[in-house]
């Protein structure tokens, strides 16, 4: 039987004439390229992370509940990375020459994220991901996959891109591209094991009581006047008897949190992977949309229990203020690029499987298109996960927290050629390492915060991925 994943003989010699081209340039490497239509039935991020070989870099990112959105990357025809406090600029700028570097024809005038698409993202600092258990993920980075499966709705496509050297033989290339195509086939993801021979082990980085002394000396210094709020995390660790799989665990994400965005970025050595509800930036030509997220509070089974946790969130002064502080910044920093910014005048209430959050949406008509990149930028870090002011608070974050966040609570997503693109916050995420998973999860500090009660909060953000990994 045909392949769904293979190239129509139209396709292939339209392809054979855009490498030939491309290897005809002085200049080079050079991106050639072409996009086609595939099933959007196909599970196109289990097809991408069953065809991953050893030395691979993947990426996935759905949020099921917006019409099926699903955008999976396979290989890497580019790698372009930055790090240092001018690293979102640098890469932006990258992918821009790339961009001149480009043999596509028609094939870029498909709606996002359909034709050839950057996939990555950014550790949370400048120069965050230095430890050991990071390496292979630079402070910013963004792939150009070679295959690239991006569906909406009932309409999905298949972008395929090589990077051809100058004289490169046309043949060759096309041969090469078309060995890839051969190891994509349509299949369903692999189960996690019900019954595991032995279990996971799980243990904290630090003490519980390290996160909730840290807890206390924030709001010492809030108290003192110093910052109005500071978020902090903690790192649990995870060691299973085997090497993870990040397929099954990615497949629960998705299942269990289909309006979050459920993310993986993958390389030969690691898996960051999580479901995140929140969305950092969106960028269609000159709108951007992007939502102010906090504010914690678990769900309950009891529908009438569950009710009375959500309107506590909504009635609470330490949370309302929380989410205020969120808001009034991203609306500040939105401003001065915008003909108008509009965020709703009432949070509503965000609930996913095991917790529920304060939001509120925000939208922004930019007066010039600035690429999406620089307006994560911009908005990176909110106060949900960095701190206000943030020039006071970041400096604390590591010092309180003691641990390298790596990718954690940076943004992560996709841009394309247009420099339309999203990204979301990387959270509820775990970063997964041979048999080890180090998993994430930070809370708000405020100057009404409770030492026991933001540990509590701590550990209904961890059962995001806690059940999937032991």
């Amino acid at each position: 039987m045909e392949s769904p994943f293979g190239l129509s003989a139209s396709a292939r010699s339209l392809l054979r004439e855009r490498i030939a081209e491309a290897s005809r340039r002085l200049h080079g490497p050079v991106l050639a390229g072409v996009t086609v239509p595939v099933p959007a039935e196909l599970d196109l991020s289990a097809a991408v992370l069953a065809a991953r070989r050893g030395d691979d870099r993947f990426f996935c990112f759905e949020q099921p509940d917006r019409d099926g959105f699903a955008l999976a990357g396979l290989g890497s025809a580019a790698v372009v990375s930055a790090s240092g406090p001018l690293r979102f600029a640098e890469v932006a700028e990258q992918c821009r020459r790339w961009g001149d570097r480009t043999v596509l024809g028609d094939a870029v005038a498909e709606p996002a994220p359909f034709g050839p698409v950057w996939v990555g993202g950014f550790a949370f600092a400048d120069e965050g991901g230095g430890s050991p258990e990071w390496r292979s993920l630079a402070p910013a980075q963004l792939v150009m996959p070679e295959v690239a499966l991006a569906r909406r709705g009932d309409a999905a496509r298949m972008a395929v891109t090589a990077a051809v050297v100058p004289g490169e033989d046309a043949d060759e290339v096309l041969e090469r591209v078309q060995s890839r195509l051969a190891e994509l086939r349509p299949v369903s993801m692999p189960l996690l094991d019900p019954n595991p021979v032995e279990a996971a082990r799980v243990a904290s980085a630090a003490p519980a009581e390290h996160f909730a002394s840290a807890v206390t000396r924030a709001v010492e210094r809030i108290r003192a006047g110093e910052l109005t709020k500071v978020v902090l995390a903690r790192e649990v660790r995870v060691h299973a008897p085997d090497a993870i799989d990040p397929a099954p665990v990615y497949d629960g994400l998705r299942a269990g949190f289909p309006a979050c965005f459920c993310y993986l970025v993958g390389t030969p050595e690691l898996t960051f992977l999580g479901a995140s509800p929140e969305l950092l930036a969106r960028r269609e030509g000159q709108r951007v949309q992007t939502v102010a997220l906090a504010g914690t509070r678990r769900r309950s089974a009891d529908p009438s229990v569950d009710s009375h946790l959500g309107e506590q969130l909504m009635h609470s002064p330490k949370d309302r203020e929380e989410q205020a502080i969120v808001t009034r910044r991203i609306t500040r920093t939105l401003e001065p690029v915008s003909v108008w910014v509009t965020a709703a005048e009432e949070p509503v209430l965000v609930k996913v499987l095991n917790v529920q959050h304060l939001a509120t949406p925000i939208r922004a008509q930019l007066a010039e298109p600035l690429p999406a990149v620089q307006v994560a930028s911009m908005l990176h870090p909110t106060p949900a996960v960095g701190g206000e002011p943030r020039d006071r608070a970041l400096p604390l974050i590591p010092a309180l927290e003691g641990l390298d966040r790596g990718w954690y609570a940076g943004p992560v997503g996709w841009t394309d050629l247009f420099e339309d693109g999203e990204f979301c916050v990387a959270l509820r995420c775990a970063l997964l390492r041979g048999n080890v998973a180090h998993l994430y999860a930070g809370e708000g500090i405020v100057v009404d915060s409770d030492p026991a009660q933001e540990l509590e909060a701590n550990e209904a953000k961890l059962q995001a991925l806690l059940p999937l990994l032991t």
